[in-house]
């Protein structure tokens, strides 16, 4: 889908077919070289480096606002010679994953009051906040949003008592305005929202030539695939008239749907509500809290992103720069991916009836 999508792409630029396939494949190769270590070496000794990882990970995100490549007024990547560029705000989304997964491991979250709850999580939101912010500041409202809501999911799970839910919903209730004030203090992020609601309220995009042109060529892509799709590589959204490169990263959910039609999305749509299953199934299995908290949190993690990319596609959420694992173009997104699966088959590992001893 990578080549089909970005074929158009890759010979008008580079007069290459398969620049953005090759490109692809050798960060898969390289991803998966990555995360091979991840898969082998006990998880347990993983998570035992989630400290360092992450104090790495926030000094990373730090230097990239001042070091970091300017792209369209947001500075995100490290591009350091003629190596891929790197995007730290994508592996902070698996090294807080397994911080947060050795931190709440260790928590009782046994509380008395209400009180003695804020006060964990305030340790909770501190280091969230902080990651949070810096992601925000390059800006980066879609990766934000995904690590907040990930890092909330784990933590309202990983508590029991009717105060930690409690706590958890209050804190979500309180965050649901600091999240659309996010959203509209930046100009172009408030005219996506207007476009949003426009489309949703009249049935219309608004301004199709200027601020809803994306969401337009999306919808056009999407409504002439009908049932079953035109077939593969008979796109015409992948020629230029979804905007910059996004027909083969953020938006190649719109080509999919053009191409395989409705039946095509259900069949990606039920792929994944299997993965869900299977990693709650994972995760119901350990006797170990910490593992138990890890599985948990890469399985939302990408389920997340999916179907917030998938929605934004569709129309039913603004749009965001949210990649779709496993098929947006893009180095960073595939080894945190990979990094991600690995994590979830090494943990597997050690469920009950497979390898108990070593727990």
């Amino acid at each position: 889908m990578i080549y089909d999508a970005s074929v158009y792409q890759a010979h008008t630029v580079f007069n290459d077919q398969f620049y953005f396939l090759k490109s692809q494949m050798m960060w898969l190769l390289i991803g998966a070289f990555v995360a091979i270590p991840f898969y082998l070496v006990n998880y347990k000794t993983i998570l035992k480096f989630a400290v360092p990882a992450m104090g790495l990970i926030i000094v990373s995100l730090f230097l990239v606002l001042f070091l970091g490549e300017d792209i369209n007024g947001a500075k995100r990547w490290f591009q350091i010679g003629p190596l891929p560029a790197i995007q730290p705000a994508e592996f902070a989304k698996i090294v807080l994953i397994i911080y947060l997964s050795s931190w709440l491991a260790k928590q009782e979250h046994k509380y008395k009051n209400l009180k003695d709850f804020f006060k964990n999580f305030l340790n909770f939101g501190a280091i969230l906040g902080t990651i949070a912010v810096l992601i925000l500041l390059e800006p980066d409202l879609g990766t934000t949003m995904i690590i907040c809501l990930t890092s909330f999911a784990m933590f309202f799970i990983s508590g029991k008592d009717r105060i930690h839910t409690l706590g958890s919903l209050s804190i979500l209730l309180l965050g649901i305005p600091l999240v659309a004030l996010a959203g509209i203090l930046e100009p172009y992020r408030f005219e996506r929202i207007k476009t949003y609601f426009e489309l949703l309220l009249t049935g219309e995009v608004a301004d199709p030539k200027g601020t809803g042109y994306q969401i337009q060529q999306i919808l056009i892509g999407i409504g002439s695939g009908g049932l079953l799709g035109k077939g593969f590589g008979q796109s015409r959204q992948r020629f230029g008239y979804l905007v910059e490169n996004t027909a083969f990263t953020d938006s190649i959910f719109a080509v999919i749907l053009e191409e395989f039609g409705l039946i095509g999305g259900v069949v990606m749509i039920s792929f994944w509500l299997i993965f869900l299953w299977k990693g709650f199934s994972i995760a119901e299995k350990m006797d170990d809290r910490a593992g138990r908290s890890l599985v948990i949190g890469i399985t939302i993690w990408l389920v997340l992103q999916t179907f917030l990319n998938m929605a934004a596609n569709v129309g039913i959420i603004p749009l965001t720069g949210i990649p779709l694992p496993f098929l947006t173009y893009g180095g960073s997104n595939t080894f945190v991916t990979l990094i991600g699966v690995a994590l979830l088959l090494n943990v597997s590992k050690y469920t009950n009836g497979t390898r108990k001893k070593n727990i």
